[in-house]
């Protein structure tokens, strides 16, 4: 989402230390880093004295901030920043750059002053270059004298040399700001050839090239040349004295009311136009920088002039990119790891539907990459994306296969617990035992697959489970076929228990029937010496 920042006061952007040289400050980078809105960056340049933190306040909506001094003495050091809501762009910040003034004469050595006009140059998307009086041949070669610093860069790597052996300047106009001249304590009419003229026609008319090539002429439109070639979006201020010199020390304190009513009113008109019409600031193959781009930028940029090489653009543009498209590539992944997270209730029932979801949380991923990422070696952190992704897409694939490997063993688990009790109770070490075993089993079997959402692996954790309980169902068969087999064995002894006991009992039967037979029989037929003492005849 993005962020948007109040800050009460201005900060060092950029020291300018005599000891240190260029140093980028940390607390600075810290406010760009937070500010993930694009920023509008207008910077101001020109001579020191010359009023332009005052100018810098108004543009940020107040009267005190930027430190503006009273006397003769340069007093802003560096660059200094002043990040507030844009006004009039929602969901934009307005970075104000209000950077050390040129020419002191106190300082001996000027070298890291030039590098300020250059950095402020380059990290604007809209300068303000501010002088007194008008725009006349000195003010054009003050103006120049500073533009000829931008020689001190270079745009490629490797440029190719136009015949004069220099680079062409319009090489250097995708890199550069917007451009506004403001003219401060304007005495003079807007008129020529006693017709009034606009501040824009005064400014063009001051660009205009004299006819000729004399050398007295080739110099003289050099400035303009330079200027014409660097700036072609131009804008004019002119601003009165705002108060009377005695009041000049106090401006900052002074109300509405005790200011002079036209530079009041020219502040407005200026105010309103760069909040207006300052773009955001932006790269070549228009891509607008955050604030935290814009910190990363100002570093490449301090590290190689530190480093005692000329600052390259496209070379920083590059160093911009890559550390830029690193972050997208993880923004992405996590985005990416986000979505499933979110989206992926595991196990799924297939791995198809486990794909499907990978390749629409992909799409997004990528659509936010492209975004965000420079065009600049975007194909291969493209790649590098695609390979993070892969290895995430591959966690989330085991997870699942892990959820439902876990859900169908404590599925099984938990409709094993009842042959579990059977098994304690011996109720499976009977003869038929192992019949009832299976039967058992197969209703099992039947509730598992009636669990819902057992995901991919329900048929392996099912199989793996028959091969975990085979040694327990071969036990149970071999009890039962042994007890089978003494149950047979019983029943034959058993069956020849009664044989023998019939055979015995039928013996018995005979038995008893003779002896019942004889006994008849000798009571039937009396003895011979019975017959003779009965003397019955024969």
């Amino acid at each position: 989402m993005a962020s948007a920042i109040q800050m009460p006061a201005p900060v060092c952007l950029i020291e300018n230390s005599p000891r240190k040289g260029l140093v980028v400050q940390q607390e600075a980078l810290q406010v760009l880093s937070e500010i993930s809105q694009p920023v509008v960056v207008v910077g101001i340049a020109g001579l020191y004295r010359t009023g332009k933190s005052y100018l810098m306040n108004r543009l940020a909506g107040q009267r005190k901030g930027f430190s503006m001094g009273s006397s003769v003495q340069a007093h802003t050091k560096g660059i200094w920043m002043w990040c507030v809501p844009h006004p009039c762009r929602p969901g934009h910040t307005l970075v104000l750059l209000d950077s050390e003034g040129l020419g002191d004469v106190k300082k001996g050595d000027t070298k890291n002053d030039t590098w300020i006009f250059v950095l402020t140059v380059l990290l604007s998307s809209t300068l303000i270059y501010n002088s007194k009086g008008s725009i006349d041949q000195q003010a054009l070669e003050q103006l120049y004298y500073v533009m000829r610093l931008t020689e001190r860069i270079k745009v490629k790597a490797a440029p190719e040399e136009s015949e004069d052996g220099l680079e062409e300047a319009g090489q250097l106009v995708p890199f550069f700001p917007t451009f506004v001249w403001a003219v401060r304590d304007f005495t003079l009419q807007l008129e020529k050839d006693g017709k009034e003229i606009s501040e824009d026609e005064y400014l063009e008319d001051a660009l205009e090239l004299e006819p000729g090539d004399s050398p007295e002429t080739q110099r003289c439109n050099q400035p303009r040349e330079c200027i014409l070639r660097s700036f072609p979006h131009r804008k004019c201020f002119i601003f009165d004295q705002p108060a009377s010199r005695s009041e000049l020390v106090r401006l900052e304190e002074l109300q509405d009311d005790e200011l002079n009513q036209d530079f009041q009113q020219q502040v407005e008109k200026f105010c309103r136009h760069i909040w207006e019409k300052s773009p955001p600031k932006s790269i070549p193959h228009g891509r607008i920088l955050t604030g935290n781009l814009l910190g990363k930028l100002a570093e490449t940029y301090v590290e190689a002039i530190e480093s005692g090489s000329v600052p390259c653009l496209e070379s920083a543009v590059l160093a911009l990119a890559e550390m830029e498209n690193a972050a997208a590539v993880k923004e992405a992944v996590t985005l990416y790891q986000n979505l499933m997270k979110q989206r992926a209730k595991l196990p799924t029932e297939t791995v198809e539907e486990l794909l499907e979801l990978h390749r629409q949380c992909d799409q997004e991923a990528l659509e936010l990459f492209h975004k965000r990422a420079f065009e600049e070696g975007m194909c291969h952190f493209q790649a590098e994306l695609t390979r993070q992704v892969e290895e995430v897409k591959e966690k989330f694939c085991r997870g699942n296969e892990e959820a439902s490997r876990a859900k169908c063993e404590d599925a099984l688990r938990e409709l094993f617990q009842d042959m579990k009790r059977c098994l304690s109770d011996g109720v499976y070490s009977v003869a038929g035992g192992s019949e009832l075993f299976q039967r058992d089993l197969q209703v099992l079997v039947k509730n598992y697959q009636e669990v819902p959402g057992k995901g991919v692996k329900a048929a392996a954790v099912l199989e793996k489970f028959f091969k975990e309980i085979k040694s327990l169902a071969d036990v149970i068969l071999i009890v039962d076929q042994s007890l089978k087999e003494k149950e047979e064995e019983l029943k034959r002894q058993k069956e020849d228990h009664e044989r023998a006991e019939q055979e015995w009992k039928k013996k018995m039967k005979i038995h008893i029937a003779v002896s019942i037979g004889i006994s008849v029989l000798s009571i039937a037929v009396p003895p011979v010496r019975a017959l003779k003492f009965f003397r019955l005849p024969l």
